[in-house]
């Protein structure tokens, strides 16, 4: 008897030991930093607005900045790479995987996260299929291009090297009144999540913030060149953390979510105070996390193809009127500009699972999938807001038909929201096991 339960507790220790080291690692990781902030001679163009007419910026407030943590546990490898700019059309990502070649990289273990600032640079100008020349929506800018991909793979080829053991934590508050839904609407993501990496001695390596919220305090009359309230936010972060940590943001599923942002003074000393404020939010959380060695370390990736690309009815009336196109103009570029499929990425790091949205993802549908992966036993779901591309607005069919400014920049027709969810969640769920 004796014997056979001797056998018993080895098997199951045995048993037990292989399923842990199938979903735990040893994670070793390093970051890197690079600005990102062009020479002013190139003239390039800040995005957001087509009422700036693709007039250059006139000058820099503050510098913008691209930033990797890299992360491997022996057998593989992922790349969570943040940028202060509005978003990223298809084209960069397969450019800066080509930079990249013959060192491991590819599009499954790279996620992009822009986060979306409206002072920063415009993602028409790096469209190489651009070739409209239209001032409203952004003229293409081939020397831009360049410097933002050979920048990207400098950055990633950085932080790819000297990598050292960590530990890793993370944690999720929910903060009231500092966010609302723009158009309306009761649905509100106003989760703070952040997440830890410290070296084993506990010295600090890098900060993950994840917040929704569009950073359009700045408006079309400022010209300066600004990472706006996420770029504050990392500066104070970083500054009150010390030791050389780094800070990295990425937005949410911010599509019809506004900061509130309030306070007298011009709009950067609005974004400073909405970015100080959310910096001490971070802080909080940050502060009472203990990270931990041997985590689950995995990610998935997917091809997704899209609807049919259409321009909604009411394009004319909102977004043909900012953009300065036409019923002719949208649908060529449509045909040329809007890709027939996306890629969605998922990465899980611990308790901590972000699915990446390939565009501006209403707060409806990402609450929808967070709560989708929270009952499948993902302790803090978050979205990666325009992870790697933007397609358009992804709404739900609902709000697509209720129109607005939103709606006329959703350029798939009334199934968009429910293709990308459900391509989000059948990459996700499969790190959930």
């Amino acid at each position: 008897m004796m014997n056979h339960l001797r056998k018993f507790i080895l098997v199951f220790t045995a048993n037990f030991v292989f399923l842990f080291a199938l979903h735990a690692s040893a994670i070793e990781a390093n970051v890197a930093v690079i600005k990102l902030t062009p020479p002013l001679e190139m003239g390039y163009t800040l995005g957001g607005y087509g009422a700036r007419m693709s007039k250059p910026a006139e000058g820099i407030h503050d510098d913008i900045w691209a930033k990797a943590l890299v992360l491997n546990d022996g057998g593989k490898k992922f790349a969570i790479v943040t940028l202060d700019i509005l978003g990223l059309p298809p084209n960069v990502k397969p450019q800066v995987i080509e930079k990249l070649n013959q060192e491991g990289w590819t599009e499954e273990n790279i996620m992009l996260l822009p986060s979306h600032s409206h002072s920063s640079l415009e993602m028409f100008a790096l469209n190489d299929k651009n070739i409209f020349g239209l001032a409203p929506i952004g003229i293409f800018q081939p020397q831009l291009l360049d410097f933002v991909v050979q920048s990207l793979a400098d950055l990633i080829k950085s932080a790819d090297q000297d990598l050292k053991p960590v530990k890793i934590g993370s944690h999720s508050k929910q903060i009231d009144g500092l966010n609302r839904n723009r158009r309306g609407e009761p649905f509100i993501d106003n989760s703070l999540t952040v997440t830890r990496i410290d070296y084993l001695n506990g010295k600090p390596m890098t900060v993950l913030v994840n917040w929704t919220g569009h950073p359009t305090i700045m408006d079309e009359n400022d010209m300066l060149v600004s990472g706006g309230w996420p770029g504050y936010l990392q500066r104070e972060l970083e500054g009150w953390i010390g030791q050389g940590v780094v800070a990295m943001f990425y937005n949410g599923p911010q599509g019809d979510q506004s900061v509130i942002a309030e306070g007298a003074g011009s709009h950067f000393e609005k974004a400073e105070r909405y970015g100080r404020t959310m910096a001490i939010n971070v802080l909080n959380i940050y502060n009472n996390i203990n990270p931990v060695e041997n985590i689950q370390f995995s990610y998935n990736y997917k091809i997704i193809p899209l609807p049919d690309r259409e321009a909604h009815p009411d394009f004319m009336e909102t977004g043909g009127k900012e953009y300065g196109l036409d019923e002719e103009k949208i649908k060529i570029l449509l045909d040329q500009v809007f890709p027939v499929q996306t890629s969605i990425g998922a990465f899980r790091l611990g308790n901590l699972l972000i699915v990446g949205a390939p565009g501006e993802l209403s707060a409806e549908l990402g609450l929808n999938v967070k709560e989708k992966l929270k009952t499948r036993g993902v302790k803090y779901p978050a979205i990666g807001g325009l992870a790697n591309q933007w397609i358009s607005y992804i709404l739900s069919e609902n709000e697509y038909h209720k129109s607005g400014y939103e709606a006329s920049v959703s350029f798939y027709g009334k199934d968009l929201g429910e293709v990308i969810v459900r391509g989000m969640m059948d990459t996700a769920i499969p790190l959930t096991k």
